[in-house]
């Protein structure tokens, strides 16, 4: 399932001075993430935008915004906004807003062992503390 390249570059323009963003493939499609939350995303041709439970019956009464039944079931707390509701720049901006403003109410999501630098605070296994030396003598050769 393919995503909308030039609405992506059209929201990466948009987030260009928010900090803590990053970029994930999700849902066939890419989803924005401020501070590990995803704001909003795009699949096929649909802008997903993380509204939250508070704001959704509100924002799904908005013209082109749906709701979002990716599994078959309703999210509560995301709409798919059409691509009319999306046009121009200032529509555009005003769906990223919205979303942006939601997660960063959220606390930050603590990173994941995928994205953690290399010198975090977990002792090195033991195959890690063997030193070459060590190798070497286990394998009968000199180094």
């Amino acid at each position: 399932m393919a995503y909308d390249q030039g609405l992506a570059e059209r929201i990466r323009g948009v987030l260009d001075e928010q900090p803590h963003v990053s970029e994930k493939r999700m849902f066939g499609g890419v989803a924005f993430l401020v501070k590990g939350h995803m704001g909003v995303g795009i699949v096929q041709d649909k802008l997903m935008v993380r509204v939250g439970p508070e704001s959704y019956d509100r924002v799904l009464r908005e013209r082109h915004a749906r709701m979002m039944d990716f599994t078959g079931r309703p999210m509560k707390g995301f709409v798919y906004v059409l691509p009319e509701g999306y046009e121009t720049d200032a529509d555009l901006q005003r769906w990223v807003t919205l979303g942006v403003s939601y997660v960063t109410s959220l606390p930050a999501k603590p990173s994941s062992g995928r994205n953690r630098p290399s010198g975090n605070n977990r002792p090195p296994s033991k195959r890690m503390q063997l030193t070459k030396s060590t190798k070497a003598k286990r394998r009968g050769t000199r180094s």
